[in-house]
């Protein structure tokens, strides 16, 4: 809030009131210390004046509670952590933001709208889709990029393994726990502050000093406030450990300890849960182990992953996981610990910390590291929120204005815009490279107050930027810091570095460059490295000490961000050593040229370097054969479908493209499989420029092809069943379905799927 100008005001819920120049109101329920109120009342109070409410809540808790929605909140956003996934030391884990019909356009996410495919039949895609690059870049205000889709999936699982009435069983033992420990506390002559709660107590009447030394012993952890206690139980609480707890309280407190069985519930009848939840028959079908893993085969199938086919993805860095670098994040030690755990009882996590930062120094030529931004966004927010600190702390507050060449990710502007900057887009040239003329222009028409350089490189037009140097000496020499997005580091590592081309900050994928898996969307890491002017600045964190002596405040809620997928990326650069990933630098480069020389003379190359090269990716040109054919760059990725490949990047960063990135994970063989799909789709375009095939009824226009169509009783289409299920010869012993055909996008804007009602109710729309 503090960067875009917007002032906060933290107020207890019982001195709350709210004036009329209040747009916003946030809450938590239950709250921070596991108090659960009703907040009903505030949020009509804020409704009064014109304000919007959002609560923070607890998905678990809510099998039990009112909604927020049922109190008549605008927003509520959580944590769904509490769905089956593993602590891990702060992470990975999904979030949820839900929100009234009425704001769903300004989401900063994407949701899944029910759509139509070519068959008439149902379909899914990706609806009112927020992305910067498909907006005015300088109106960028979201940089909301990287979900956690991965986990998010598991988190769904466990949902539609146990139903409502599982999760609600599982909820109720927690609160049942939680009442049996606070009426053996209570008995004990202690006070317990929370009223009505779910699962946390707040207890004070017990010496603090005493206690921890007492828990420490019996190797408990609570959370300690000022004057109090904090206890949270979840659903591997065990009686046992309840009567663990109580006999730390009952040495302390020298009194014997007793234990009710059926305690009382204190959540009073307004705010138990009556409405139904989780109504969609997938949650009540899948109830057994064999019936659960055959419902996730199933999805399984219907997507390609990097186990079936090369995913050329371009910006994406779609690359081997390796089994033994995942491995670790399943051992306990690892998943199972507490962010906020004393850190003498993470010693072994500190020491993958310390030895991850070095090497990312090493590769960056970086002074200090910050392991904290949850994702690559999330890394260039915090990279710029620590130029921010550092040209205040010089007393230069007035710089805000953040160059921004017109080929970067949508993120830089959303990030630049989040940090409270003004974005300012400098123009390319013809060969995708930042204009150094205009660059020169409006870093002396903003000299005063320009603050970065936000630039990627090599750049996301897939080349080496020959003036990477002068520029950023361009924006030095006008008092500005150069923020290097690390995006493409894939062609760096080994062979030139951030620190090397005159970087200041950089944020590094480590979802890409470093081998953690994409899930989907996630999970993500985002860490920044920066120059030793700046180390003072990265973020702190308000309970675990971490971060500069000045740090910026924390940009996640756990302080190394999602810490247990870090282990991946350690693993990675451990095997592989220094000359190790030089080598995968160099093989990353030589597959995107190896590409490029085989495809160039049927698809335009849109960009190379002087000595006609490109970098780890490449940009094919689409819109010459376009013109001369009516083909288009969709056209292209949906037959591609046909070949069993994943389409490339489409559009970005030049509409009417393909950009590829094969990685140096991909085999000649399978590069050559992907090159000669390319090459008989050029074919069949040829057909199409030739006049030997209608422009509008042809295999390109019709596809993907589904099992459906091909086996279907009746065919009319001028090309046999054979050209379109089966158009090279590998593809009758490797074949992958497509599970929809071409999908009616405009139609799955229309018709948002924001809750889990039976698709049955979807027919009208469908007819």
């Amino acid at each position: 809030a503090e960067p875009l100008g917007l002032q906060v005001e933290s107020v207890g819920a019982e001195h709350l009131a709210i004036a009329d120049d209040v747009f916003g109101v946030l809450l938590q329920y239950p709250d921070g210390g596991g108090e659960v109120r009703d907040i009903a009342p505030v949020i009509a109070a804020a409704h009064a004046v014109g304000a919007l409410v959002a609560v923070g809540s607890d998905l678990l808790a809510l099998t039990l509670l009112v909604p927020p929605g049922e109190l008549g909140a605008d927003i509520v956003y959580g944590s769904a952590q509490r769905f089956g996934v593993p602590l891990g030391y702060g992470g990975p884990h999904a979030a949820f933001f839900a929100t009234r019909e009425a704001f769903v356009r300004q989401a900063p996410g994407r949701l899944i709208g029910v759509s139509v495919d070519s068959q008439g039949g149902s379909a899914y895609r990706m609806a009112l889709q927020t992305r910067e690059q498909h907006i005015r870049r300088e109106k960028a205000t979201s940089n909301i990029c990287t979900a956690q889709a991965l986990l998010a999936n598991i988190a769904g699982f466990y949902a539609v393994y146990h139903g409502a009435d599982g999760l609600a069983a599982i909820a109720g033992r927690i609160h049942a726990r939680a009442s049996q420990l606070a009426t053996g506390l209570q008995a004990l002559g202690l006070v317990q502050h929370n009223t009505a709660f779910f699962d946390t107590l707040k207890i004070s009447g017990v010496p603090l000093d005493l206690l921890r030394v007492t828990a420490d012993t019996a190797r408990l952890n609570f959370r300690w406030f000022p004057d109090a206690v904090g206890i949270s139980l979840d659903e591997t609480t065990t009686a046992e450990d309840v009567s663990a707890i109580l006999n730390v309280f009952a040495k302390v407190s020298e009194r014997g300890t007793q234990i009710v069985e059926d305690a009382p519930s204190p959540l009073p009848g307004g705010l138990r849960r009556t409405s139904p939840f989780l109504t969609h028959p997938v949650f009540t079908t899948h109830r057994s182990e064999l019936q659960i893993t055959r419902y996730i085969r199933h999805l399984e199938r219907r997507d390609i992953g990097l186990d079936t086919s090369m995913i050329p993805l371009g910006s994406c860095t779609m690359k081997l996981n390796a089994a033994a670098e995942m491995l670790p994040i399943t051992w306990p030690g690892f998943s199972t610990l507490h962010p906020f755990v004393p850190v003498d009882q993470a010693e072994g996590y500190q020491a993958v910390f310390r030895d991850l930062e070095r090497m990312l120094c090493d590769i960056t030529g970086f002074a200090s590291v910050s392991l904290q931004p949850n994702s690559g966004a999330q890394g260039e927010l915090a990279g710029l929120m620590v130029i921010r600190a550092w040209h205040r702390a010089r007393g230069d507050a007035r710089r805000t204005v953040a160059l921004i060449p017109s080929s970067a990710h949508g993120t830089n502007p959303a990030s630049a815009v989040m940090a409270g900057m003004k974005v300012v887009v400098v123009a390319c040239d013809g060969q995708g490279n930042v204009d150094l003329a205009d660059l020169r222009a409006k870093a002396a028409q903003h000299a005063s107050t320009l603050a970065a350089l936000m630039v990627t490189y090599p750049s996301t037009h897939g080349v080496y930027e020959d003036a990477i140097r002068e520029i950023c000496e361009v924006v030095h020499a006008h008092g500005g810091q150069v923020y290097m997005d690390g995006a493409n580091m894939n062609a760096q590592v080994g062979l030139t570095s951030p620190a090397l081309i005159g970087a200041d900050v950089c944020h590094l994928n480590l979802h890409k460059t470093f081998a953690i898996p994409h899930g989907g969307g996630g999970p993500g890491m985002g860490p920044i490295g920066v120059a030793a002017h700046l180390a003072a600045y990265l973020p702190a964190h308000p309970v675990i000490c971490t971060g500069g002596d000045d740090g910026i405040h924390a940009v996640a809620a756990a302080p190394w961000g999602s810490a247990s997928i870090l282990l991946i990326s350690y693993a990675y650069m451990c095997l592989l050593g220094g000359e190790g990933m030089t080598e995968a630098t160099r093989y990353a480069i030589l597959n995107a040229n190896y590409i490029k020389a085989r495809l160039e003379h049927a698809y335009p190359v849109l960009y190379t370097g002087r000595a006609g090269r490109v970098a780890h990716e490449l940009i094919l040109d689409l819109r010459p054969l376009k013109q001369a054919s009516g083909i288009d760059e969709m056209d292209v990725a949906k037959r591609l479908m046909d070949y069993g490949f994943h389409a490339p990047t489409v559009s970005f960063p030049v509409p009417g493209t393909l950009m590829i990135e094969p990685t140096e994970s991909e085999s000649r063989d399978e590069l050559d499989r992907f090159c000669e799909a390319m090459l008989a789709i050029r074919a069949e375009i040829e057909a199409v420029i030739d006049g030997r095939v209608d422009r509008r009824d042809n295999v390109l226009k019709h596809a993907p092809h589904t099992a459906a169509v091909v086996m279907a009783d009746e065919w009319t289409r001028p090309y046999p069943r054979s050209v379109a299920a089966f158009p090279l010869p590998y593809l009758r012993t490797h074949k992958t379905w497509p599970a929809v055909g071409r999908i009616d996008n405009p139609f799955g804007d229309r018709n948002l799927i924001c809750a889990c009602p039976p698709i049955s109710e979807y027919e009208d729309a469908l007819a």
